[in-house]
């Protein structure tokens, strides 16, 4: 698969080609970003987004042998923009996000028939599957569990910056090297979270096939299905809200991404970008 990666100075991240495996553990080695976590929003900008266009991908999904999934990410909710970790609590749309969900509604609204939505059953995930059905003709919205962002455990509720003094025992375990490694307080680990909704997707890919259909869920999520679909590529840094990632999933296991981080539908707008929880945060 050939990958071309435009990488904006706000995306600025670097990460391996691949990971190491140890005692049936993987470890994942990270460059750290030269800032800390993006807190809140910013201004929309041509060159502020992540963006990797795949080239051996097909263009059409009508009679096709796969499924095509447009993966986006919810709209903004306050605790993004205060840069507090969501996880699995259940926090809404702020007004920013409704307006995100809105503008990627209309963009998916002129796209060649979507047959169905499909939402995590968390709040600012659903809503924003709500407006995208409403908007393409008032289609149904089936919400899955598996598609909830990764639970944070004891580090759910807090403001990321306070994070490591406030509960310190979790902070470390979210950072760990490890993605075997649970979070204290019911958290899961990347490996749970991968398995979990990569499951999900396939479930979802294998009742779609010459479909096309969309699933609004989580940057954590979606940052695991990027690595299903590509397990030795470079890190994709943030996922932006509402950002529309486009998977096309084959029999036999087969996976490829069609188009990642596609924000085109906030060029035409006034509206904020955010970021906060799209990246390793998963908020």
């Amino acid at each position: 698969m050939t990958s071309s990666f435009l990488v904006g100075p706000a995306q600025f991240y670097i990460s391996p080609d691949r990971p190491v495996t140890n005692n049936n553990c993987t470890l994942q080695f990270f460059s750290r970003r030269f800032n800390s976590i993006g807190f809140g929003s910013s201004k929309f900008t041509r060159n502020s987004s992540l963006k990797v266009a795949m080239a051996d991908s097909d263009s059409n999904s009508s009679g096709a042998d796969y499924a095509e999934i447009m993966v986006i990410r919810h709209g903004e909710t306050a605790w993004n923009a205060d840069g507090r970790i969501q996880g699995h609590l259940d926090v809404e749309l702020n007004d920013a996000g409704r307006k995100q969900a809105a503008a990627v509604a209309n963009r998916l609204s002129k796209d060649p028939k979507i047959s169905l939505v499909y939402s995590s059953d968390l709040k600012r995930a659903y809503e924003t599957a709500q407006i995208i059905a409403a908007r393409c003709g008032g289609l149904n919205v089936v919400t899955d569990p598996n598609l909830r962002e990764r639970h944070l455990g004891d580090l759910q509720g807090l403001v990321i910056r306070e994070a490591a003094k406030l509960s310190p025992e979790a902070y470390r375990a979210f950072n760990s090297h490890r993605t075997c490694q649970d979070i204290p307080g019911g958290g899961e680990s990347l490996d749970q979270l991968y398995d979990r909704c990569t499951a999900a997707l396939e479930r979802i890919g294998g009742m779609h096939k010459g479909e096309r259909v969309v699933v609004v869920t989580h940057g954590g999520v979606i940052r695991s299905l990027y690595q299903r679909a590509c397990p030795n590529g470079r890190s994709i840094g943030k996922v932006t809200n509402t950002s529309i990632n486009t998977f096309h999933l084959y029999d036999e296991d087969k996976w490829t991404i069609k188009s990642w981080g596609d924000v085109s539908h906030m060029k035409e707008t006034d509206y904020l970008e955010s970021g906060f929880g799209g990246d390793g945060t998963s908020g």
